[in-house]
């Protein structure tokens, strides 16, 4: 089976483990050299790489931004308490994109880092996902 790490691309390390640390609740870890941050305390581990606002991305010549911007790929913070959850990031600076909006598997709000990455926080009721389940 694989397993699953995340990372995350930001312009200033320090300011990115201030608001994960604050957002979430996350605990710095291990140090992989001067630009490499390990986070932890959210189930999986949680990298965050320093990069430079223009330089490339990907093979194929991307190029790094730290405007906001819309990637398939984001994160979902799961928590026990959304209003305190919203509060939490709100205070650490992040941008609120959509009011928390409720649904049978529980309650969402969307939100931006710091560095453009969008996130989710979810508080789910007690039957979750589960709630959409088909079969």
């Amino acid at each position: 089976m694989a397993a699953a790490l995340i990372n995350i691309d930001v312009s200033d390390l320090e300011a990115a483990q201030k608001f994960y640390t604050a957002a979430f609740g996350l605990q710095p870890g291990r140090r992989l050299g001067p630009s490499v941050l390990e986070l932890n305390g959210a189930g999986v581990a949680i990298y965050l790489l320093q990069a430079q606002e223009g330089s490339s991305a990907t093979p194929a010549g991307d190029r790094r931004r730290f405007a906001r911007h819309w990637t398939p790929v984001h994160l979902d913070f799961v928590v026990e308490d959304i209003a305190v959850a919203v509060e939490a990031a709100l205070a650490a600076g992040a941008v609120q994109e959509t009011p928390v909006a409720a649904h049978a598997w529980g309650h969402i709000a969307h939100f931006a880092d710091p560095f453009g990455n969008g996130f989710c926080i979810i508080q789910f009721t007690s039957i979750g996902y589960d709630a959409l389940v088909t079969d």
